[in-house]
């Protein structure tokens, strides 16, 4: 029996090729080089994703900020309240007549020995502070005490812990507005060693309605600048060892917390 290359391979040529003749060959495929990436292409494909990286990081940011500020109002404080107890002694932190009525207030209900006005302005007497507290000049007479050294927030808070430090004090009253009065207990929490206890007595001042913020711009724009300047204090605290030696402190302030040849303390 004779046997085909067809048959063997399977397949056979059927052209009109002469006997004898070898097949056509077909043409060989063309070879194309791959494809290398644009590199403009790329590069616009890489500054796409950052740009979206950027902006999802930005909105969330921006929601974070909004959730803390609503928390930041939410948790200031809507009416006055006596202290539970006395304290050693009581700060008031000028930048309202009303704050310093209260700590007054305090002084005559025997809530503290001492009270300790810090940050007043150097042209404000101790007359003068008589004058708008009529009544009770005895008691500015022999138990208040005046600073006039401390330029801002941290300021105060080095200030008090000098005045507590000298009068053997472990207690205190503070009485700063309720929008400072975050921000004063964190400087404070800060600037005080271990076991100082701190008794905040926030005021309450006309004008200003947390509940009503956004009617108002004018509380609108202090309570979202307190709350920018709480959050710088927040963070700043977490990295600096002591605010009366910090450039941190320093560079917030635009210059020394605290005024250095002014008189320390006038009694």
């Amino acid at each position: 029996m004779t046997t085909r290359t067809g048959d063997v391979v399977g397949w056979s040529w059927s052209g009109d090729r002469p006997d004898g003749m070898p097949p056509a060959k077909l043409p060989a495929p063309k070879l194309t080089a791959p494809k290398t990436p644009d590199p403009e292409s790329s590069s616009w494909s890489l500054r796409r994703r950052l740009a979206l990286g950027v902006a999802g990081l930005g909105l969330v940011a921006g929601i974070a900020l909004g959730a803390g500020f609503l928390a930041f109002v939410a948790h200031l404080a809507r009416s006055e309240q006596l202290p539970l107890g006395p304290s050693d002694g009581i700060v008031a932190l000028t930048g309202g007549a009303q704050r310093i009525e209260d700590a007054m207030d305090l002084l005559a209900g025997g809530y503290g020995r001492r009270l300790l006005i810090t940050g007043v302005n150097e042209r404000t007497s101790r007359d003068e502070i008589a004058r708008l507290n009529p009544g009770q000049q005895h008691l500015i007479a022999c138990c208040v005490d005046l600073d006039y050294r401390a330029r801002n927030t941290i300021g105060n808070a080095i200030e008090i812990r000098r005045w507590m430090r000298e009068n053997g004090f472990r207690s205190v009253a503070v009485v700063t507005s309720n929008y400072h009065m975050p921000r004063t207990l964190v400087e404070l929490d800060h600037a005080l060693a271990e076991g100082h206890q701190v008794v905040p007595h926030p005021v309450v001042p006309e004008g200003i309605d947390p509940d009503q913020w956004w009617r108002h711009p004018a509380s609108a724009r202090l309570l979202a600048s307190e709350y920018a300047k709480f959050l710088v204090a927040w963070v700043r605290t977490r990295f600096e060892t002591d605010p009366e030696h910090s450039r941190a402190a320093v560079l917030v302030s635009r210059g020394h917390p605290v005024k250095v040849v002014a008189e320390p303390l006038v009694r």
